[in-house]
């Protein structure tokens, strides 16, 4: 998720309150996954937005797909930007 520190403490105790939901945790060093694509140095702006990278497990697919849909809504609204992956 690319956005400020609110977004993703406030995109995190969203995902805490998703039922189905077994694992949500914040990975704090994102210079330990580093992006493919050479697009990760346009990831630094002017608007003080940040990287966090936010681990998700959810019991099985309905819930995933609950997870994607509720992530993208709260972004939208929050202004932020995220990126699905299905590993870091």
């Amino acid at each position: 998720m690319t956005g400020t520190r609110d977004d993703a403490d406030t995109l995190l105790t969203i995902l805490h309150g998703i039922d189905g939901i077994e694992h949500v945790e914040e990975i704090d060093d994102e210079t330990a996954y580093p992006r493919d694509d050479s697009s990760s140095n346009e990831l630094t702006d002017d608007n003080g937005s940040e990287l966090f990278m936010i681990e998700v497990l959810a019991s099985d697919r309905l819930h995933s797909d609950a997870v994607r849909a509720v992530t993208e809504v709260e972004a939208s609204l929050l202004g932020a930007v995220v990126e699905f992956v299905d590993e870091f």
